[in-house]
């Protein structure tokens, strides 16, 4: 949990946004997806879903 949180700090994401979605979306995402819930895809998906 220490490591999601420094992470998500390191690359300028809210640790709260991001936790709450990773739990909320990691057990209907198929494997082949997981790259999707790194931090820094995370935030380009973030970025473009604000855009829209």
């Amino acid at each position: 949990m220490y490591g999601m949180i420094v992470t998500a700090k390191m690359n300028d994401i809210d640790p709260q946004a991001r936790l709450a979605d990773v739990f909320a979306r990691i057990n209907d995402i198929p494997q082949s997806r997981l790259h999707e819930l790194l931090p820094w895809e995370w935030k380009l998906r973030r970025a473009a879903q604000v855009a829209a």
